[in-house]
């Protein structure tokens, strides 16, 4: 019977093998699945980092609707806003063709995107009652000032995932460029982020903390700046050797010393209401500045395809 027992076994174990060696046969990438490739963790570094820019943009444009400041298109860009969030961060977990995103795969960066897409639920109900309403009320001001942090800050684990993921793999070769991509992506996020900032104290919400947030926002801005450009040990930044990056990067300079007096007049203790020109002048300034950073990006990502 016990021998009977052991044939018996070692024929199922032989019809297993077999079965798995047909399945193998018949899908040979199960065999030789990859990772992403240098220049696919390139654009999910960028992406996933742009993700916490767009965090901030929303609540910076909820901000501009709350102030009365071209209300309409501010609207629009909203609306625009939101719909590339929920895109991109299906993209980031399914892949998508059109954003260049391969699909994610290792475990714990699923795990983090789940915790993203949880907050972004709720948080993206407040922003379609915005849109249908065309208005802001104090109540969606105090939860859109409250919950954007918790979404910036789960989304940017996510980031630190990714770049952890490209140092090992994708980007071996050079790991500092996952660090440079990943603060590079975290710059344009610091340019919407001070600008809602600044808009919360015009508005009055908490100003005490939103003025100490906005300090150590610019100053954050102002060091990693330096950093790209020279490099900065403490930032894990080697400083950036390539010219035509460097010159990129000095145009942001330039638009950074004209932006930098606008924000330190809303951290000055002498600021006690921000007239609506100013406001304006802000509104204005903030995406020239975002622009001129997310094209830095761009050639960082293109410097990881090589």
């Amino acid at each position: 019977m016990s021998r009977k027992r052991n044939v018996t076994h070692l024929h199922l174990q032989t019809v297993l093998l077999v079965l798995i060696g047909l399945v193998y046969a018949c899908y040979p990438s199960i065999v030789v699945a990859e990772g992403p490739t240098a220049a696919e963790y390139g654009v999910v570094l960028n992406l996933s980092g742009k993700q916490r820019m767009l965090s901030q943009k929303m609540s910076k444009e909820v901000m501009l609707i709350a102030l009365d400041i071209e209300t309409d298109k501010n609207i629009e860009n909203l609306k625009a806003t939101a719909g590339l969030f929920d895109k991109t961060l299906k993209g980031l977990r399914d892949g998508d063709a059109d954003l260049k995103l391969p699909p994610t795969t290792n475990s714990r960066i699923l795990k983090q995107i789940d915790k993203v897409e949880s907050i972004w639920t709720e948080f993206n109900a407040v922003i379609q009652e915005i849109i249908a309403a065309k208005k802001v009320s104090k109540e969606q001001v105090a939860t859109i000032a409250t919950n954007n942090l918790e979404l910036l800050k789960e989304m940017n684990k996510c980031v630190t995932r990714y770049e952890k993921d490209a140092s090992k793999a994708g980007l071996k070769s050079d790991p500092g460029l996952a660090v440079t991509i990943n603060l590079a992506g975290k710059q344009r996020m610091l340019t919407q982020k001070m600008s809602k900032e600044y808009l919360l104290i015009a508005y009055g919400h908490e100003v005490d903390s939103n003025k100490l947030n906005l300090l150590e926002t610019y100053t954050l801005f102002e060091r990693t700046l330096k950093g790209l450009l020279d490099g900065d040990s403490t930032l894990d930044l080697p400083g950036t050797t390539n010219e035509d990056i460097k010159k990129q990067l000095n145009v942001v300079k330039g638009l950074w010393d004209g932006f930098l007096p606008i924000i330190s007049e809303g951290v000055s203790p002498a600021t006690t209401s921000i007239p609506k020109e100013k406001v304006q002048e802000l509104a204005n300034a903030n995406l020239p500045l975002l622009k001129e950073m997310n094209t830095a990006v761009g050639m960082y990502e293109k410097e990881a395809a090589k």
